[in-house]
């Protein structure tokens, strides 16, 4: 299946056949954790003698599961992960289906042993208006998938780069690092708040997916970007972002 769209006056159409799926699963066991999150549990409920286990005798798997949306997998965000109070991503995020550019970047080190993404490298490249960017960050593999952030100081934007994106009316972030800030700043969170322009003039309807993986076949350019969010209402929610390599027509 084929569709058609316009995009600055231009023409493209995408194959919904040739989705890419950019998201890391919750899941137990060897998977990638941030923010030093408890480990995923999945465990059958149990009511009694009843319990939810096909395996153990149950009727049915029915299991509660234990994780954190920030720190398990990749997950959108909203501008209530900076409020004062819960604003619901599944009430704010509303735009499911965009243009979208993928980016690669090689993250600079400062001489405190940091690696950022500037303003001056996001400068270099070719970026247009698009309401979705999505950053590869480089060296990319499949580590990224089961990688233990905590503790690290992950890559992360200088606050430079953010204001240069929101300048080129960039709405929606996908990032295959675990924040856009640096993992400890003391609270600070500079660049969320430049991303939404908090407290002033928040802009309500732009999120951030974090701890996404790019896959290399996904080639830099233009993609239809489907933004799927897990209905939660909360700051954040579990994420499936599916780009469509967008052809010219």
């Amino acid at each position: 299946m084929e569709v058609s769209l316009s995009h600055n006056g231009s023409q493209f159409k995408a194959d919904l056949q040739s989705g890419i799926d950019l998201s890391i699963a919750v899941k137990t066991g060897e998977t990638v954790n941030a923010y030093y999150a408890h480990p995923v549990t999945m465990e059958p409920y149990v009511e009694g003698d009843w319990i939810g286990s096909v395996a153990k005798g149950g009727p049915v798997n029915y299991r509660d599961i234990f994780f954190s949306p920030h720190g398990h997998g990749t997950h959108t965000e909203c501008f209530g992960h900076i409020d004062e109070t819960i604003q619901s991503v599944n009430k704010h995020f509303t735009a499911f289906h965009m243009v979208a550019q993928v980016i690669t970047v090689q993250p600079v080190q400062l001489e405190n042993g940091d690696l950022v993404i500037p303003q001056r490298l996001l400068g270099e490249l070719d970026l247009q208006e698009t309401e979705g960017l999505i950053i590869r960050t480089l060296p990319n593999d499949a580590s990224k998938l089961t990688r233990k952030y905590s503790g690290q100081n992950p890559p992360y934007l200088q606050v430079d780069a953010i204001e240069f994106l929101v300048s080129k009316r960039c709405k929606h972030l996908v990032l295959d690092v675990p924040s856009i800030d640096r993992e400890s700043d003391e609270g600070k969170l500079l660049g969320h708040r430049a991303f939404w322009r908090y407290p002033d003039e928040i802009r309500s309807d732009c999120t951030v997916t974090e701890l996404a993986f790019i896959p290399n076949k996904a080639k830099d350019g233009l993609y239809l970007l489907n933004l799927q969010v897990a209905p939660f209402e909360n700051d954040a929610a579990p994420s499936r972002p599916i780009i469509f390599p967008l052809t010219s027509v």
